[in-house]
């Protein structure tokens, strides 16, 4: 009778299925930190040949986290690599500072528009006079 081996065979998938698990999050950091298109077709052809696109649709982690980085991205345009991403701290200043523009810019426009108004009023004040 041949000894029962299917431990080792259950131990060998799960040992390739890790293996490859691991290629295809290696690859996604890869591609996110290069800023290249992220699909499923390019992470099966990045990762290597044992990691098939129909592997990466079953497998739920790596669909996930390859879906939440395609939806971050904009169609036909490279999202910046992870470490060019501007930070939550980065993005308040810029939206402070950008603020402080507006209201800088909303009081010129108040002054200028005053300033328009009165040189209006005073060429109607003229030509309600005639000529003179």
């Amino acid at each position: 009778m041949p000894a029962d081996n299917s431990a080792a065979i259950v131990a060998a998938a799960r040992a390739r299925r890790d293996a490859t698990l691991r290629r295809a999050r290696e690859t996604l950091r890869r591609l996110d930190e290069t800023g290249e298109p992220i699909s499923f077709t390019a992470v099966a052809s990045a990762a290597s040949v044992s990691v098939s696109r129909a592997w990466l649709y079953r497998e739920p982690t790596v669909r996930a986290e390859i879906d939440r980085l395609r939806s971050r991205s904009r169609p036909g345009r490279r999202s910046p690599p992870s470490a060019e991403r501007a930070s939550t701290e980065s993005l308040q200043c810029r939206l402070e500072a950008a603020l402080d523009d507006l209201s800088v810019l909303r009081e010129e426009n108040r002054r200028l528009r005053d300033q328009l108004a009165r040189r209006l009023g005073e060429h109607r004040a003229d030509r309600s006079r005639g000529p003179g």
